[in-house]
């Protein structure tokens, strides 16, 4: 026989804990070229913390350096650039105020915004540390002479050694502004490639939107700007449109006009842009980006279905509302991508649902599954001493009646009410014994009475 219960779980039993992922700066990152230095300005702390400050400083070189005041975030530019075949790069960050203390972090290959932000993706080459000289970078410092080695907290390494890239790999760099009177004002800097520049695919600014961008539903707005783009200022007309499903069918092909637009979410879609230029040179300009917003985990219900109420055959499906990628747990065991769990314990249980994008994760949310012991032993050592239906009191009127293997009734059971294995004051003997469970179920606004026998071992 099979029973299906649907149990579902209200606003009084979910809570989301938190949105784990800070959105960072980084998922504007510039896309960069190495053939011309790179005229960079830093205003504000940024739009959005770069990182969660509380794990971000215990790891790598991100540790303050020698520097114990020293922040992580002030006055940040992200850029990205993609290696056209192998090579070693450095770059050269010059100082071109007397106020400015410029550090780096760099970061990938293999990584995104997410993972750089919650402290998952380590930088490969970092300075934290306080600079003496105008320029910090990797390589060699043309000021000073002195040739990048590997961090070392305290050393005051003013930089770091080449990183060698290979063909199509992504890195993104941070440049980080530690000003020393943290006025806010925008600081201007100069990044000038050094090493193996021919290495860098400059066909990448092309992608001047930046890189698909993947956040949680309820984070910060993204500004996409035409005046990023390889012609810069030179621009008559844009015109910008989407693809909400990004399946090649434009849904909106005047979404808006003007230098720039705006995203807000929930509006995932492939956002298009293309420029006119005023010089003809060359007429139009063409790129586009996929923004993806992540829904936080929102469990509907939970369907539980109990196979022939066979304890090691329990099993429950998880249902989440939502776009977003989720994983499970339940009873603080590990987390899994299979919606259907099998051999849960018959009574309280509870659930845990995670999005595997950062975007959110439930507290425990507990749920009933209704099912029985497959043997009790009633030896008063307080282990399994007593038998019932668990759950029984989830049910519509229900009763259960314990009988013999003859079919002669012992005890009648109700919710909280358990059986000792005893009739009459004595003993019951070591055997299996039956049971009937009846009880009301509504099926269609109606109610319909149920039956459900099965047994059960008492062990002495």
């Amino acid at each position: 026989m099979r029973l299906q219960y649907k149990i579902v779980v209200g606003f009084l039993f979910f809570t989301l804990i938190s949105n784990a992922q800070f959105t960072p700066d980084c998922r504007s990152a510039i896309p960069v070229c190495g053939d011309a230095p790179i005229s960079g300005i830093a205003d504000g702390r940024g739009d959005i913390d770069d990182f969660d400050p509380d794990d971000i400083r215990q790891t790598g070189c991100l540790e303050k350096g020698s520097n114990s005041s020293a922040n992580i975030e002030n006055n940040t530019s992200w850029y990205a650039f993609r290696a056209l075949e192998d090579g070693s790069i450095g770059f050269d960050i010059e100082a071109t105020t007397d106020t400015a203390e410029w550090d780096f972090a760099i970061y990938g290959p293999d990584t995104d915004c997410a993972s750089i932000s919650n402290g998952t993706a380590q930088p490969l080459r970092c300075n934290y540390e306080a600079n003496n000289t105008s320029f910090t970078g990797l390589g060699t410092n043309p000021e000073s002479g002195q040739d990048g080695f590997e961090f070392v907290k305290g050393s005051k390494n003013t930089y770091d050694e080449l990183l060698d890239i290979a063909a199509g790999e992504i890195y993104y760099i941070l440049i980080n502004n530690y000003n020393t009177n943290f006025d806010g004002d925008p600081e201007p800097f100069t990044l000038t490639f050094t090493g193996d520049v021919d290495a860098l695919d400059c066909t990448f600014r092309d992608e001047f939107l930046g890189l698909d961008i993947v956040g949680c539903e309820g984070d910060p707005d993204v500004v996409l700007s035409a005046f990023r783009s390889p012609v810069g200022p030179d621009v008559a007309s844009v015109v910008w449109s989407v693809d909400y499903e990004d399946d090649g069918v434009i849904d909106n092909a005047n979404l808006a006009t003007g230098t720039e637009y705006t995203v807000t979410s929930p509006n995932t879609g492939r956002y298009f842009v293309e420029i006119t230029t005023i010089s003809g040179t060359p007429t139009t300009v063409v790129d586009d980006i996929l923004i993806y917003f992540h829904a936080a985990p929102i469990v509907s219900d939970i369907e539980i279905t109990v196979v022939d109420y066979l304890v090691d055959r329990n099993k429950i499906e998880v249902l989440v509302n939502g776009n977003s990628d989720y994983e499970y747990a339940i009873n603080g065991g590990e987390f899994q991508d299979e919606t259907l769990f099998h051999d849960v314990p018959p009574g309280q249980n509870t659930l845990i649902v995670n999005d595997k994008n950062g975007c959110g994760i439930t507290e425990e949310i507990p749920f009933l599954v209704i099912g029985y012991p497959k043997f009790f032993t009633p030896n008063g050592d307080g282990f399994h001493d007593g038998w019932n239906v668990l759950g029984i009191e989830e049910l519509v009127d229900a009763r259960v009646y314990i009988y013999d293997r003859y079919g002669k009734l012992l005890k009648q059971l109700a919710a909280g009410v358990t059986w000792n294995g005893t009739f009459n004051g004595k003993d019951m003997p070591e055997s299996d014994y039956w049971f009937r469970m009846e009880y009301a179920e509504t099926e269609g606004g109606v109610i319909v009475a149920k039956t459900l026998q099965n047994h059960f071992t008492l062990k002495r």
